[in-house]
């Protein structure tokens, strides 16, 4: 399973700065920035972003199956 952050295409598409999700997360605006690029994800970090833009945690996120 491949998971690829999807946070940056979350907020293009939503018209929305890093530090407009900073101040409605509570989020440090360094921690969104290296949200797409890193593989590692505090869990707080997770809810308060889910929580703030009103999704899921599953939807800051695609998933892709492996080629066989």
């Amino acid at each position: 399973m491949i998971v690829i952050p999807r946070l940056g295409e979350i907020l293009s598409e939503r018209g929305m700065t890093q530090m407009e999700l900073s101040d409605l997360s509570g989020v440090p605006q360094g921690s969104i920035s290296r949200f797409d690029k890193n593989s590692r994800h505090d869990d707080v970090h997770l809810f308060a972003i889910a929580r703030a833009l009103g999704v899921t945690i599953e939807s800051l996120f695609k998933v892709k199956e492996p080629q066989e």
